[in-house]
């Protein structure tokens, strides 16, 4: 992964990702040990749209390795305003940082920065394309919870038309095979034909469509909601109509297994009663914690950059093999 950019999950295996989580997970338990690992290192955070939560989490992974930060949140904040392309800007940017983080609102202006960037680009999310990281926060979640990707019963519910977060998880999800989607929304918000083909073409994943949330929750190890997103609507009396059409409170949870965990890639609106957040099931802020440490472990991976301690589970079962021969 040394030197590379992440624009979508696509540009790692399996192996990989697993690779990612499991060095999370160490960070986790280990972050006196880690915390000079990037010392020297600088991040550039370029972000063309608002964000909090992931802006921050880039931010403050890098921060917790010992690097520093540059950069700007908002487009009106960059030479964008004067007209800048996307490409001269990272090039520009390419000679102050050593890694890049891209969030912006049109679809493929990841790729088009990692084309142009002398240094690894990661994707914070572009349009209503993909997010990746969130991704790799997602599986964390779920392994933490779960112990396993395979062999569970995954809702997603809400906005599944222009949901990144959505979409990132089920193809990734169907890579690692054996889940049962269930995908929860109304007609004009449903999962577009392409992520469906996606599961399709998955021997070991299957997946059902259904307007009513209560009708399956009973049904689900995990559900993962979403908000209805105001800045994807062309027309503002269509968002008004649809934003309250899904809102998990107490009294749907009650009809949920015990043992589900509920996700949200964050930020809420009213999609989940405050109420609910009391409740074990509600892993939405571990999806929070998840995603910083997630960011760890790929700034650290892309950059090259050793942790103290850390050995993969490959290198590990590479160094027994070679043990038992000796």
């Amino acid at each position: 992964m040394i030197g590379r950019s992440l624009v979508t999950l696509d540009d790692l295996s399996t192996g990989q990702i697993q690779e990612l989580l499991d060095k999370a997970h160490y960070i986790d338990g280990h972050r006196g040990e880690v915390a000079d690992s990037c010392k020297g290192r600088l991040l550039a955070t370029l972000f063309y749209e608002p964000s909090t939560r992931t802006r921050l989490s880039f931010e403050t992974a890098m921060l917790r390795l010992g690097g520093q930060v540059i950069g700007f949140a908002g487009a009106q904040q960059s030479s964008v305003s004067k007209g800048e392309s996307i490409s001269d800007t990272v090039k520009t940017v390419s000679n102050y940082a050593d890694i890049i983080a891209i969030r912006h609102p049109k679809e493929g202006a990841a790729l088009v920065a990692s084309r142009a960037a002398g240094v690894p680009v990661i994707n914070a999310g572009d349009g209503g394309h993909m997010h990746p990281t969130q991704t790799l926060a997602d599986l964390a979640t779920i392994t933490s919870r779960f112990g396993r990707l395979t062999g569970l019963t995954v809702g997603l519910c809400g906005d599944l038309t222009f949901g990144r977060t959505v979409h990132s998880l089920i193809e990734t999800l169907c890579r690692f095979g054996g889940v049962n989607f269930v995908l929860i929304s109304p007609e004009e918000l449903k999962t577009p034909q392409y992520v469906i083909d996606c599961i399709k073409e998955s021997p070991s994943c299957s997946y059902t469509e259904v307007k009513d949330l209560t009708q399956v929750i009973g049904d689900l190890d995990v559900l993962y909601m979403t908000r209805v997103q105001k800045e994807r609507f062309f027309n503002e009396d269509d968002y008004l109509r649809l934003r309250d059409s899904y809102i998990l409170d107490a009294g749907k949870l009650a009809l949920a297994k015990r043992t589900m965990a509920v996700l949200h890639p964050l930020p809420r609106v009213n999609e989940i009663a405050v109420e609910v957040d009391a409740d074990p099931r509600a892993a939405y802020f571990e999806q929070v914690r998840n995603g910083m440490l997630v960011r760890m472990a790929l700034e650290s991976s892309l950059l090259g950059v050793e942790l103290p301690g850390y050995e993969s589970v490959g290198a590990a079962g590479m160094k027994q093999e070679q043990e038992v021969k000796d």
